[in-house]
């Protein structure tokens, strides 16, 4: 199935997977409601069309950017698709019939091709398990009902599709000529004002007038002279993303092989150079060497084991049903098993590339002219945005567990466990975006915060807090607004700051920090003991553990920022 053009709607959809299967099935209605809505003449901010399907708003600035009504339609009906496809329920559980596209072929009595363009027309389908254990697309009796109703020349229209006699096809051939030497319309244009005047399907006339050219040797319609007008180019773009064949934009617009990728190659050409593309700067972006030294050779990502050894969020055995809503999809739980942990080294590399690839597109993307496109640096161009959308995929995947981890802690106090999930997975989506790898920090910091500033806005009825998770919450956001480096806040939202000291030091490391510093109690810098206590409980002299603690601190330094570790060893 072709891909989404919106990025935004792509990342929704993906986020989507990753969402327990009844906030799914909401979504999925959601969805449909929303395309029923969509006025393919005007434009949508992304704002609206997250609202619609998610009930909240998507973190980050999504006003400045409109989709298009067709193009929106068009990427909800693929979207539907798919998501149902992760949702496909047995037909002989549904409350009403199911057909597959041959019976909606019969029962309208046109093609199964026009079953085809009825869907890019409006008509939603489904995934559906039939008897025979198979997942196909399928179309709910309603919708059938729908969309007649919504169309109903069109049905019409498509229905009188029939064989003409001989004498109706010379008709036909002699209005197509004669319209054609009195205008310079496109073919489809002409095809249309036939099939209106005598009342046939365009199918119907576009066969005829096909056959007799090839039968005959012969065109008759003219070629169009001049460039091509900008509302018909648009069309041609459209359905070019739609899937229509270079040969079959030739037929329809009457233009030349090369007219047609000319056009094409343009269109994708403004699109990119109206692309908005942030990323984090850096010095090494500016070496001569960049390209090699950072895109030379990938990234190498080991597959975990299902065990707690991969498990930093310990989710592996963990029992969710004590939250809200129902535990994990067992769907869910195969993902966050099978997605790589990435190290500190992988996660640098990948946000380098990710970033670096960003970077190259914005620079580089000057030397397109639309006059004259450059098929190779288009195409090369557009490589690098999607590595880089498939380097942002698997930071996202990848830190899902994080994602869990906070909302099964939320969750028990009376929010709604799914949503707190759905809202988590685009707190993560935007700390992706914003993260700055050149500063030493993981990143499980930053999207911790950003999920707990998202968690802290929750409200409303089926995700409403009780007053303890509120004074709770309201506490963090007093802390964060005191220092936005509290090392305390991140605590209370991801994991203590001991579990973040065990990840970056040694296990003697460990034990000096930990226990100079009293982070083993209940709260911080209780229970303290001196150097000489722990080297006595080592067996080691007060100067060594004195060695082993500016070791440490060192290397805590390099991942802390000056506040954070100002507050540690203040």
């Amino acid at each position: 199935m072709r891909k989404l053009r919106n990025h935004h709607l792509a990342q929704l959809l993906m986020q989507l997977r990753f969402t327990p299967e009844d906030k799914r099935r909401k979504d999925l209605e959601a969805a449909e409601k929303l395309h029923a809505l969509i006025d393919p003449g005007k434009q949508y901010p992304f704002d609206f069309v997250c609202f619609h399907i998610t009930g909240f708003h998507p973190q980050g600035d999504f006003d400045h950017e409109l989709i298009d009504g067709r193009d929106l339609r068009d990427d909800l009906e693929r979207f539907i698709a798919r998501l149902s496809g992760k949702l496909a329920t047995p037909v002989s559980e549904q409350n009403e019939r199911v057909y597959v596209t041959e019976e909606v072929a019969q029962h309208f009595k046109v093609s199964t091709k026009t079953v085809g363009r009825w869907r890019r027309r409006g008509l939603l389908a489904r995934k559906f398990v039939f008897e025979d254990g198979v997942h196909r697309l399928g179309f709910l009796e309603s919708t059938l009902v729908r969309f007649a109703q919504n169309h109903p020349d069109l049905v019409a229209r498509a229905g009188a599709f029939r064989r003409l006699t001989a004498k109706e096809r010379q008709q036909v051939i002699r209005q197509a000529r004669s319209l054609a030497a009195k205008s310079e319309e496109s073919r489809h244009q002409i095809i249309e004002q036939v099939s209106e005047r005598f009342g046939l399907a365009h199918e119907t006339v576009r066969y005829t007038l096909a056959d007799y050219e090839s039968r005959n040797g012969t065109s008759i319609f003219r070629k169009p002279s001049g460039r091509m007008k900008p509302t018909e180019a648009a069309e041609l773009y459209r359905l070019y993303r739609q899937g229509l064949g270079v040969r079959q934009l030739m037929q329809r617009f009457d233009r030349s092989r090369a007219t047609i990728y000319r056009i094409v190659n343009q269109r994708r050409a403004m699109a990119l150079l109206a692309k908005r593309i942030d990323f984090v700067p850096s010095d090494e972006f500016l070496r001569d060497d960049a390209r090699t030294c950072i895109l030379g050779s990938p990234v190498r990502l080991d597959t975990p084991e299902p065990d707690k050894r991969v498990d930093p969020f310990g989710l592996v055995g963990k029992d969710l049903s004590a939250t809200s809503n129902q535990a994990l999809l067992p769907e869910y739980m195969q993902i966050l098993k099978t997605t790589p942990v990435l190290n500190r080294d992988q996660e640098i590399e990948l946000f380098r590339r990710y970033n670096f690839l960003k970077f190259l597109v914005a620079t580089e993307r000057h030397r397109l002219k639309l006059s004259n496109v450059s098929a190779t640096l288009l195409v090369q161009l557009e490589g690098y945005v999607e590595q880089a959308e498939e380097i942002h995929r698997l930071l996202i995947e990848a830190n899902l567990r994080l994602v869990v981890s906070i909302a099964s802690k939320h969750a028990g106090d009376g929010a709604n466990f799914a949503e707190l999930v759905s809202k988590g997975n685009f707190a993560l989506i935007q700390a992706v975006e914003e993260f700055d790898y050149t500063k030493g920090f993981r990143f499980s910091r930053r999207a911790s915060l950003n999920i707990a500033k998202e968690y802290a806005k929750v409200s409303g009825r089926s995700t409403e807090l009780t007053r303890k998770r509120a004074e709770s919450v309201a506490t963090i956001q007093r802390g964060l607004r005191e220092t936005t480096a509290d090392v305390l806040a991140i605590e209370r939202t991801r994991q203590s700051l001991a579990e973040v000291i065990r990840e970056e030091l040694d296990e003697r490391e460990q034990y000096v920090i930990l226990h100079h510093f009293g982070l083993l109690s209940t709260s911080v810098r209780k229970k303290t003991k001196t150097l000489k206590q722990i080297g006595d409980e080592l067996g080691l002299t007060k100067e060594r553990i004195r060695q082993i603690e500016l070791t440490a601190l060192q290397k805590l330094r390099q991942c802390l920022s000056k506040e954070q570790f100002e507050l540690l060893t203040g």
